[in-house]
């Protein structure tokens, strides 16, 4: 399976994830000239921006997620953001997809 088809399959296990437990995708593979947000979901009047990462293991995936991509995925927030015209709280969240087994860290920083 190319990288791709995995990456969008991971995503579709995320967003199935996340409904199972009372999330409403709000919009998904959001991009702009800063980078992507995989899937954008809302809980509780709180938007969460979720990073879905993929690999054999659980400490290969979460090594993915790096100071240079998070610096991306805050300056493609704050784009999308001052788009929508959105004022509700929001975090940035994980999602580690290795196999069938899925992860997810609410609220990730560095």
């Amino acid at each position: 399976m190319h990288t791709k088809a995995k990456g969008n399959l991971a995503e579709e296990k995320g967003c199935d994830y996340l409904r199972s437990h009372g999330f409403r995708i709000i919009d998904r593979n959001v991009y702009n000239r800063f980078g992507e947000i995989d899937i954008i979901a809302l809980k509780d009047n709180v938007l969460h921006f979720v990073e879905v990462k993929s690999a054999q293991s659980y400490e290969q995936a979460v090594n993915n997620i790096t100071a240079s991509k998070l610096q991306k995925l805050n300056r493609t927030i704050q784009t999308y953001l001052q788009k929508k015209k959105f004022s509700l709280d929001y975090c940035i969240d994980a999602l580690i997809v290795t196999g069938d087994e899925i992860e997810w860290i609410e609220n990730i920083t560095l």
